[in-house]
């Protein structure tokens, strides 16, 4: 095999080494997030482990290679890593005392838990005797080595890592050991051998004794996990680029595991989930950091350190004010302790939920750490939601059946599941589902994403269940002592109680309350941190947010969140009500206009009250009110429910073998009139009926949509103008068209000779443009194209920007030719999209309009995209 430290005569073309004391131009994009962190904090004088960077430059050359190393990558390294020798007087695979380091990945950007970490690698059977001489604790050199086999197996070899933990349980089990620091040298020296034993069915058949085997194969592990199915996962969530490559970070080792005067922690500057200031984080005393985050122990709080190990503690406490200093923002270390001295082995900005990224923005503007504009740049607008999130109802009774570490805040119900694959399976379906393990791992991420909340028996605040919550805003209760999982049984067991998989729970992750059934949800409300932060944005975008909206409780909610309007009023959802259904279905199956009139004279005054409604509601802001879009089938029971031959008859009439691109929209309104001369009267009246009694005119848009040709909108303006001038003359009101079809993107400029304004819907745009039938392309074909690479982002998600979006870009530039104020919106929900946000910002629109619970997400965005434009120093630090 080839070596990493075999001399090659041909230097590197390209550096792909460096020392964390070397000065590189590359920042977090050639070192990684880690490796740029341990740069920078050796060259501020912290205390970090001596070691070296391999760039991501290298892992993207080793891809390219066909996963062969580059040219001239072991003999750079060698040269390092014999600096490194000569830095700790130790050498790489000694037998006698030899020099440990550690492997661990860091991309650009922070993957926690996703890429794989090797501890102790250098260790063999005979080095191990060696240190355990050198140490005089051969507790501690056995036990640095079960843990080389234990990673090199799972990372490395692929070897299952439950059968490494299956071997540590029966042999705590025998022992009546409770936890791993109770075994003797002596046990942990039977336990390498039966984890040897493990390697028997593993390719490599053994151990490699050969340090410099051992950090080459783990090298090449790092770079392949890079492209391994729990990362691609995480990236796709993240929308992270795949083409940006891990950096591998060569570290020497130090100890936490050596005693009572050694540990290892994680500590934030500020607690991830409230953003509020104070000591947060876990400390275990005796244990290496894995320990810590993959949740096999539960920790201790951070306090605790204090007594134990209080010169480090203090050495911690101020070094965690240097780096949020430093950096100038909440900062995730992770530490050890050897014999008394504080090593920081990382240290990043840290994940945390949305309520602390607002809290700590705003309380560091207020401390002079940074501006407005940073912490209107810094919050990652997607975020948001876990704002939005329900509680629990505060009015609701239930009893709490056990608890855990409030890990991530927010609440959940759904039905007990036991592994990924199942809460990926029947999340999909649409099914809510609370996933419930001992401890979550990378491997579980894809059931993660597809679960309601989180529930583990071990595990602290800093696990890998309760970090990956945060980032992706779901709740989580984590360390749970009084849950118990038979995994053969397919049950749980809380406290008393035993429940089933399939059974329905409930988790607070602000309380930590685990409760048995389902427990009413109420929504949150935007807490005045966050209207601080989304009113020093509001200073800076041109957007305008609306919100969509359909009754009058939903304009209300979105006042409350900011809306400036309403931008798509969907006067199709007030038809299917309980008390109106009988009547649209009069309307529909009538034989002649006569009959369709009698029905609409019944449906007018309801119209009429909905819009009253919905005007006071935004009394002084623009209300878009979009005409009848859907076919009129969808008001009609399928045909075996038909009450008579009378509506069997009309069922069959209306059936389209493409609904979708049939008899919808203006299309309705030029066959059958009167239906939307009904709906313009009743809008007439209530803005009239609103002006008189408030005093507060309305204002009043009217959509007519699925236009296509000039010719439809002339008719329906004229038809619009005839019944607003018979209604009431002194009602102003605008009179335009949703952009949905291709044509009416490419013909914009006639079509503008008839338009008041125009408002993009991207939902339908992206499916007239794509060909992509939404409802038969997510549950099909798309999950293959985004899994596949076909394609980057669902086009339903995220605008399609080089295909939709031209032709939005093709409607704007035409659409203003023929008027130069033209208001031009958009109603899809891509308007509450951050990335989608930006390019209607870019494209000169006027306003986005979204679900009332995404306005804050649409306002903050609007924001950044103005400062991104404006150049602002604030948005580019924030890695915009």
């Amino acid at each position: 095999m080839q070596g990493i430290c075999e001399t090659i005569p041909a230097l590197p073309t390209l550096r792909y080494v460096y020392d964390f004391d070397e000065p590189s131009d590359g920042g977090r994009e050639l070192l990684g997030g880690k490796g740029v962190g341990l740069a920078e904090m050796t060259q501020l004088g912290v205390p970090v482990p001596a070691g070296f960077t391999i760039t991501t430059d290298a892992c993207r050359a080793y891809t390219a290679n066909g996963k062969q190393l580059p040219d001239g990558l072991d003999e750079e390294v060698g040269r390092h890593l014999r600096a490194l020798e000569e830095r700790t007087g130790k050498r790489f695979g000694d037998a006698d005392d030899p020099l440990l380091v550690s492997v661990r990945s860091g991309a650009a950007i922070s993957m926690p838990g996703m890429m794989d970490t090797i501890l102790n690698l250098g260790l063999n059977d005979d080095a191990v005797q060696g240190l355990a001489r050198a140490t005089g604790n051969a507790r501690f050199a056995n036990d640095s080595y079960r843990r080389l086999i234990q990673m090199y197996g799972e990372v490395v070899e692929g070897i299952d890592g439950h059968r490494f933990e299956q071997a540590l349980t029966d042999l705590k089990h025998a022992r009546g050991a409770t936890q791993d620091v109770d075994l003797s040298a002596d046990d942990l020296e039977q336990l390498i051998a039966t984890y040897k034993d493990i390697y028997a069915d593993a390719p490599a058949a053994e151990f490699p004794q050969d340090a410099r085997e051992q950090l080459t194969r783990a090298v090449r592990a790092v770079f392949e996990s890079w492209d391994a199915p729990r990362a691609q996962v995480y990236r796709r969530t993240y929308d992270i680029p795949d083409d940006l490559g891990t950096a591998v970070n060569v570290v020497q080792m130090v100890f936490g595991n050596k005693g009572d005067e050694s540990g290892t922690g994680v500590a934030f500057t500020r607690d991830p989930s409230t953003g509020e200031p104070g000591l947060y984080g876990e400390f275990l005393p005796n244990a290496q950091g894995e320990d810590v985050v993959a949740g096999i122990r539960t920790p201790e709080p951070l306090a605790n350190m204090e007594q134990k190990l209080p010169a480090a503690f203090r050495q911690l406490l101020e070094t965690m004010r240097r780096l949020e200093e430093h950096y100038r923002d909440m900062q995730d270390i992770e530490f050890t302790v050897e014999d008394n001295e504080l090593y920081l082995l990382q240290t990043r900005s840290a994940k945390r939920t949305a309520a602390a990224a607002v809290k700590a923005a705003v309380d560091m503007v207020d401390e002079g750490l940074i501006t407005r504009e940073d912490a209107v740049a810094r919050i990652d607008p997607q975020q948001l939601d876990q704002l939005l999130h329900p509680m629990i109802d505060p009015t609701a009774e239930w009893n709490v059946a056990a608890k855990g570490l409030n890990a991530s805040p927010g609440a959940a119900s759904g039905a007990i599941v036991l592994d990924a694959d199942s809460a990926e399976q029947r999340g999909r379906a649409g099914e809510k589902v609370i996933l419930v393990r001992w401890e979550t791992t990378p491997d579980d991420i894809h059931g993660l994403i597809h679960s309601a909340g989180i529930l583990t028996a071990h595990g602290g605040m800093t696990s890998h269940a309760a970090v990956v919550a945060r980032g992706m805003g779901k709740p989580c209760v984590a360390g749970c002592d009084a849950l118990s999982i038979d995994a053969d049984a397919r049950t749980i067991t809380l406290g008393s109680q035993t429940l089933a998989e399939g059974n329905v729970i409930t988790i607070d992750g602000g309380t930590g309350a685990v409760i048995v059934g389902e427990v009413p949800l109420v929504p949150p409300q935007v807490n005045d941190d966050l209207e601080t932060v989304l009113g020093w944005g509001d200073e800076h975008r041109r957007l305008a947010v609306r919100a969509n909206a359909d009754t009058p409780d939903d304009a209300r909610k979105a006042r409350e969140f900011g809306a400036e309007g309403i931008g798509l009023c969907r006067t199709e959802h007030m038809f299917m009500a309980e008390d109106r259904l009988p009547v649209v279905r009069e309307m529909i199956v009538a034989e002649d206009e006569a009959g369709r009139r009698t029905a609409l004279d019944k449906l007018l005054p309801m119209q009429q009250s909905d819009f009253e409604g919905i005007f006071e509601a935004m009394a002084g802001l623009p209300v878009t009110i979009r005409l009848l879009d859907p076919p009129l089938h969808e008001f009609l029971p399928p045909l075996e429910q038909a009450t008579d031959e009378r509506m069997r008859r009309r069922i069959k009439q209306l059936q389209e073998a493409n609904p979708m691109l049939g008899t919808r929209g203006c299309r309705l309104g030029l066959q059958w009139p009167e239906i939307y001369e009904m709906q313009v009267r009743a809008i007439i009246r209530a803005a009239r009926a609103v002006a008189s009694r408030t005093g507060d005119a309305p204002v009043v848009e009217i959509m007519h949509p699925l236009v296509a040709f000039r010719e439809e909108l002339r008719r329906l303006r004229e038809l619009t103008v005839q019944v607003a001038q018979e209604e009431a003359p002194e009602v102003e009101y605008l009179c335009g068209t949703m952009i949905e079809l291709p044509r009416a993107c490419i013909r914009a400029d006639e079509i503008a000779e008839q338009a008041d304004f125009f408002s993009f819907g991207t939902n339908d745009l992206t499916q007239t443009a794509l060909g992509f039938s939404r409802d038969d392309a997510e549950g099909k074909f798309l999950t293959y194209y985004l899994e596949d690479g076909v394609l980057e982002r669902n086009p339903f998600e995220t605008l399609d920007v080089g295909g939709v979006g031209d032709l939005m870009r093709i409607g704007v530039e035409r659409g203003r030719a023929t008027k130069p104020q033209l208001k031009l919106g958009i109603c899809g929900e891509h308007g509450g999209e951050p990335k989608s946000v930006t390019f209607c910002h870019e494209l000169g629109l006027d306003y986005v309009s979204c679900s009332p619970f995404r306005v804050p997400l649409a306002r903050l965005a609007a924001a950044q995209a103005a400062l991104a434009d404006a150049g602002s120093p604030a948005y580019a630090a924030a890695g915009g």
